[in-house]
């Protein structure tokens, strides 16, 4: 069985974040992610994190002003210098927390900007990161999100993150799969899954529709967590989803996939 990352950007939301890792310790994770640490001096997180006795697999660069609408800016040509800082700010959280995997957001298509244009801005930008991230051995991943849940995100399929990747041409470049994006955009998952494990570093998943956990829509989780152990993935899987009622009871899929009664 593959090994389980809490998200505590989605997941233990019934107390506030800095309590969340002890709330996932609690609930037998060693593993946590989240989407965003900037809220927070590194230090408070790190002393969360060691307390908790706990390793944090990865978080997002940071991604603009999401009051703003922004879901990332690496593919806005107006930015790249607001993106380059960005990376800095992010490299500054990472060594302090010891994590080995920052997730860059595409973001929305600017108006005015042709896909032409955002996908060579995004092409120079991955490259500036990887250069950043590669001295410290640490992996630059990037995720398609679905346009149902994120109109105008740039990146939306998996087909498309590879051939970034190969024209990027970085080799600490990798791919951040998600498998409610990838059900949601193009199905497939189990097909995708072993055409593009080569270039997997990271994988999360919810269930779908909803974006809940596993067992309130239509994924087959356990044909997946067989497929991944299959395939020889060793990394975390991460929990990004929301709960239905209280985070402790939305994880009796744990329990139900080892007993073989989850359904999908």
């Amino acid at each position: 069985m593959p090994k389980f990352a809490a998200n505590l950007s989605t997941m233990f939301t019934e107390v506030a974040l800095l309590d969340r890792f002890a709330a996932a310790r609690e609930c037998g994770f060693d593993a946590v992610e989240f989407q965003f640490p900037y809220a927070f001096v590194p230090g408070q997180l790190a002393e969360r994190i060691d307390r908790a006795g706990q390793h944090l697999v990865m978080f997002n660069m940071p991604p603009g002003d999401p009051v703003a609408g922004d879901r990332g800016m690496a593919c806005d040509p107006g930015r790249v210098d607001e993106f380059q800082e960005s990376v800095d700010l992010a490299l500054e959280y990472a060594v302090a927390l010891g994590v080995r995997q920052l997730h860059c957001m595409a973001g929305i298509v600017p108006p005015g900007v042709s896909r032409a244009q955002a996908r060579d801005t995004f092409l120079g930008n991955l490259k500036f990161a990887a250069e950043q991230l590669h001295p410290r051995a640490m992996r630059v991943l990037i995720e398609p999100i679905n346009s149902y849940d994120v109109p105008g995100y740039f990146l939306n399929g998996t087909q498309q993150a590879a051939d970034i990747i190969a024209d990027c041409g970085a080799p600490n470049l990798f791919l951040q799969y998600d498998i409610y994006h990838t059900h949601r955009m193009e199905g497939g998952v189990r097909e995708s899954l072993r055409a593009l494990f080569p270039l997997i570093r990271h994988v999360q998943f919810a269930d779908a529709p909803g974006r809940h956990q596993p067992g309130t829509g239509e994924i087959d989780f356990p044909a997946l967590f067989a497929l991944l152990d299959e395939l020889g993935y060793d990394g975390h899987v991460g929990c990004e989803y929301s709960p239905t009622g209280d985070t402790a009871s939305s994880l009796a899929w744990r329990g139900q996939l080892l007993s073989g009664t989850l359904q999908g």
